[in-house]
């Protein structure tokens, strides 16, 4: 018998899910091109979900429903709360773009969307390897597809197919590891696959095992070197809008699905799963800086740099055990940081590839780096928002980049270890390469001539919620206290349960 708090536990998603089904049902009946009906209920529906979440996750209780298969934490309803907000924006940037490339002759973009979201939550609440997996796979068939929805672009459906092919090898490495974590424990509830680990009769190296295959899954969905190959051509392939859904919320989902992992159920083997994220950053920060200064795309270039930043993520991941010692303050303060920055990445990628959305018109994609040219002389907004994005990524105070930089190092450093002084130097370095393909995006704005002499315009609410996006980034960057507490405040709680 199921009680009440089991469907407490999950009532946002059951609101997401109805009205995801009612949004499609409704959809049916209306005719105009640009879906503006299934437009304003999807935003209804998301906004409404949104609250809900914020709610759940300032209440600050945890609980476990459906026998422990899924929990509710403020650690997860902060996650789904951002995610949410990230896919309305997303929604309000590409609106436009997605109806003038005939992508709203149906509402399976807000469908589909809703759908990925539901993934995304389900993902972030899971207890259970299962429920991770069925998280897992509602996420990435939704975005599959997703991007093959522009279904007359040849590019979009070879993304589609790298992706599906690439993204079904990934769910394999980490349906493979978590079964061999199983077989050796002998449970799917993570919580006592901890415990039992943690009592040590288990044979380390069927568990190591297990632990490198879904440290693998895990790369794949971060996009970190060597599993980061379908990162840059499915951003560049995908319709930007698209793009923009798969580069914000479904990292948040990630976060949330390793916390889950490997902090909540393979701790006491955090010794092993350490080293293997710190070959992770230390790939993804020399590929995906040095590969990014070679760049002329720039989705492409923002491919790159999302590739960097899942190594800087990894840097604070792995940070928050000392010498296979779990140290309750070392912890804290890795896996805030960590969260910090998994979600001031976001904030700052939704105006940047929003930018791109936003530029492009009928019949012409924005996505060269020239194309950016003389900017600031057709809209000083704009090229004012982009700057802002450029130099947050870059690490540039006072932005809020900078600040979460600054927070995973300090946490790295804290440790005392060589290793992790050594991981932080390169980090650093590493960010001065990276500096210079954000840097040469502002030179094309502000200093090269404009390609064309037409002015640049958008619908009202995508100016406004450009506007507010691109001063957050700056606002979190001159007062990053409330985030940062906000965050530390939500993985003390997830750590004390």
């Amino acid at each position: 018998m199921i009680d009440n708090i089991s469907w407490l536990a999950i009532y946002p998603e059951i609101v997401l899910l109805v009205m995801a089904c009612v949004i499609a049902l409704v959809d049916l009946g209306v005719s105009s091109a640009r879906r503006t009906g299934t437009y304003v209920l999807t935003m209804l529906s998301l906004a409404v979900v949104a609250v809900l979440q914020a709610m759940y996750a300032s209440s600050g209780s945890t609980f476990y429903g459906w026998n422990n298969m899924v929990v509710s934490d403020a650690m997860g309803n902060w996650l789904k709360c951002f995610a949410t907000v990230s896919l309305m924006v997303t929604l309000v940037y590409g609106r436009p773009y997605a109806a003038d490339r005939g992508m709203l002759r149906g509402g399976e973009l807000f469908t589909l969307t809703m759908l990925a979201l539901l993934g995304i939550c389900v993902l972030i609440s899971a207890n259970n390897f299962l429920v991770i997996y069925l998280g897992l796979e509602l996420l990435t068939l939704s975005s599959y597809a997703l991007v093959a929805l522009r279904r007359d672009h040849t590019t979009a459906t070879e993304a589609a197919m790298k992706y599906f092919v690439l993204g079904a090898m990934a769910s394999g490495f980490l349906l493979y590891g978590l079964s061999m974590v199983y077989g050796a424990t002998g449970s799917l509830d993570i919580g006592q696959v901890f415990k039992a680990i943690n009592a040590g009769q288990i044979r380390h190296q069927v568990l190591v095992f297990g632990v490198v295959f879904i440290v693998a899954g895990l790369a794949f969905k971060f996009g970190a070197v060597p599993f980061h190959m379908w990162i840059p051509d499915v951003y560049q392939g995908a319709p930007t809008v698209v793009t923009l859904i798969i580069a914000s919320a479904p990292k948040l989902a990630a976060f949330g699905m390793a916390m889950r992992l490997l902090v909540d159920g393979l701790l006491p083997l955090a010794i092993d799963w350490q080293q293997m994220l710190a070959v992770l950053a230390i790939a993804s920060l020399l590929v995906g800086n040095v590969a990014g200064v070679l760049q002329t795309n720039l989705k492409r270039m923002l491919a790159y740099s999302t590739i960097s930043h899942m190594g800087f993520l990894f840097l604070g991941l792995l940070s928050g055990v000392v010498n296979g010692t779990v140290d309750a303050n070392a912890a804290e303060a890795a896996y805030s940081s960590a969260m910090f920055y998994i979600v001031t990445y976001v904030l700052t990628a939704l105006p940047a590839f929003g930018l791109i959305v936003l530029l492009a018109r009928e019949g012409f994609e924005s996505e060269e780096i020239a194309d950016l040219a003389g900017l600031n002389q057709r809209s000083p907004l704009y090229a004012g928002v982009m700057a802002v994005c450029m130099f947050s990524l870059a690490g540039i105070p006072p932005l809020v980049g900078f600040y979460a930089k600054l927070s995973v190092l300090q946490a790295l450093l804290a440790s005392g270890q060589g290793l992790h002084v050594a991981l932080a130097v390169f980090a650093v370095l590493m960010s001065l390469i990276g500096a210079f393909y954000y840097l040469r995006v502002v030179k094309v704005m502000y200093f090269d001539a404009p390609l064309t002499a037409g002015t640049v315009s958008a619908p009202f609410d995508a100016r406004v919620v450009l506007t507010v996006n691109g001063a957050l980034v700056l606002i979190l960057g001159l007062v990053p206290g409330g985030l940062m507490a906000l965050c530390a405040d939500a993985i003390v709680r997830a750590l004390a349960t």
